[in-house]
């Protein structure tokens, strides 16, 4: 009793002096953050908080369009890099178990029976002497029990688990950006596809008003004033456009088919109806440039994966240091099986043991400088992830803010395109000048049309191109 009391007296201190972590305490990298956006208009936009300006996962509700609404929601559920993302985070939460799993101690059992065929006087695997029976066998019944622990003395066992965690984080990270990032790739080939539909719509008007001309021209070679050349230029011009209105079917369709997949659904399953797209981009909020650290899910990633480094390198340190175990086994052996669950046939050991490794030529050194320079790769990962966040921000500010004054003088364009045309017309009926005046003026009102419509479409596209840079509607946990 005296030696077991010794025994216990010594355990208790290697359990009080478990958690003695060795290693770096982390500290979050800094990184550069600018005060403000440079691209920031000045007027008609104010700071404010970005997670009260744009709705939480649903950032798309703030176009008001029921119809990209709905096929929002279905990335969540069906795209299929998202169900990936999701599995990898099922399994990142899941190393947080296995981990944790390191901090008790393990118990096992094997029972057993051995039959043995033995001498007239036969020692079992229990000690014992028995006398055999006629026919010669031995049974010998064991119900061992074994208790195995190692004392996270210098904390690597914990490190392991705050690094499983922080890993788990990061996968977190992971889904959120990969669901960002679809469902902003399909608002843009929403905003994209309705952009099409514009330019068919736009053509399909302009085609009514070349035939009305082709016929004009038609009637006035009939009455002698217009040529034949004339008449062919007019045809040229309506055959022209309308092959322009045919393809772009080509890419209407492409745009559909990428939406379906999105949805994970098969193209032939999803038609998307025709309509214009005429609202402006709403106003996004901004923020302050500190905001972006927090709503980015790709830089909290990042900085998640950062912290998993920082315990890489305790772990390692603490290879430098004795591990401490205790291996104990119990149980009951005996010949009969009725007498296996008594008294008498108890049995235990007890083995405490402390392990060092002495000589290693070097190899936890380099464990370590292995970790460190992980550890400064992660660091650099997070600020080029942050700079690169800076940059998609400014970019799509600047693209809004320039493309605002675009279209303000693209529509002036459009007017005047739009009274040189009238005037041709006046012109050309007038007989003081000829059709070819006409055709170029048509093909100049029709540029400039379909041109300010593409810059609605870009203007569009812009806009979530920065919803996507602010981080959407996520904020990290």
């Amino acid at each position: 009793m005296r030696e077991l009391r010794h025994r216990g007296v010594w355990l208790a201190a290697m359990l009080v002096v478990s958690g003695c972590a060795v290693g770096p305490h982390y500290q979050p990298p800094g990184a550069p953050v600018p005060d403000a956006f440079k691209e920031a208009p000045p007027d008609g936009w104010k700071q404010a908080e970005p997670a009260d300006a744009i709705p939480r996962g649903a950032w798309w509700q703030i176009y008001g369009l029921p119809e990209l609404d709905a096929l929002e929601q279905q990335v969540a559920v069906s795209n299929q890099n998202v169900i990936v993302a999701i599995a990898q985070y099922r399994q990142a939460r899941d190393q947080i178990r296995i981990a944790h799993s390191a901090l008790f101690p393990s118990i096992n059992t094997a029972p057993s029976a051995v039959i043995t065929r033995a001498n007239s006087s036969a020692r079992t695997g229990s000690g014992a002497v028995v006398t055999t029976q006629a026919s010669g066998f031995v049974v010998d019944y064991s119900l061992p029990v074994d208790f195995t622990y190692q004392a996270d003395v210098w904390g690597a066992v914990q490190r392991s688990v705050t690094a499983a965690s922080a890993t788990a984080q990061a996968s977190q990270g992971d889904l959120e950006n990969v669901l960002l990032m679809n469902q902003a790739q399909l608002a843009q080939l929403y905003f994209q596809l309705h952009g099409l539909d514009g330019d068919a719509n736009l053509l399909e008007t302009t085609l009514q008003v070349y035939g009305q001309s082709l016929q004009l021209t038609k009637d006035r070679m009939q009455a002698g004033v217009a040529s034949g050349a004339d008449v062919a230029q007019a045809q040229a011009q309506y055959d022209s456009t309308r092959a322009q209105w045919i393809d772009v079917g080509v890419a209407r369709a492409q745009f559909e088919h990428a939406i379906a997949v999105l949805t994970g659904k098969p193209p032939s399953a999803l038609t998307i109806a025709a309509s214009l797209v005429t609202g402006l981009p709403p106003a996004v909020p901004i923020g302050l440039p500190s905001a972006l650290l927090e709503r980015r899910p790709d830089i909290s990633a990042a900085e998640r994966r950062v912290a998993a480094a920082n315990e890489q390198i305790g772990i390692a340190k603490a290879a430098f240091y004795p591990t401490i175990s205790l291996n104990a086994t119990g149980g009951f052996a005996s010949t009969a099986i009725e007498t296996l669950l008594t008294w008498p046939s108890r049995f235990w050991a007890v083995a405490p043991q402390l392990a060092l490794t002495l000589f290693d030529a070097g190899k936890r050194r380099a464990q370590v400088d292995l970790e460190e320079a992980a550890y400064d790769a992660t660091v650099a990962i997070y600020r080029q992830t942050v700079l690169t966040s800076f940059q998609q921000v400014e970019d799509q500010l600047a693209a809004l803010r320039i493309l605002e004054q675009e279209a303000a003088a693209e529509d002036m364009a459009v007017t005047a395109a739009q009274e040189a045309l009238e005037i041709a017309n006046e012109q050309y009926r007038a007989g003081t000048v000829d059709y070819l005046q006409v055709i170029v003026t048509q093909a100049a009102a029709l540029q400039t049309r379909r041109t300010a419509l593409d810059i609605l479409t870009r203007r569009l596209v812009a806009s979530v191109l920065l919803v996507e840079a602010l981080g959407g509607g996520w904020v990290a946990p």
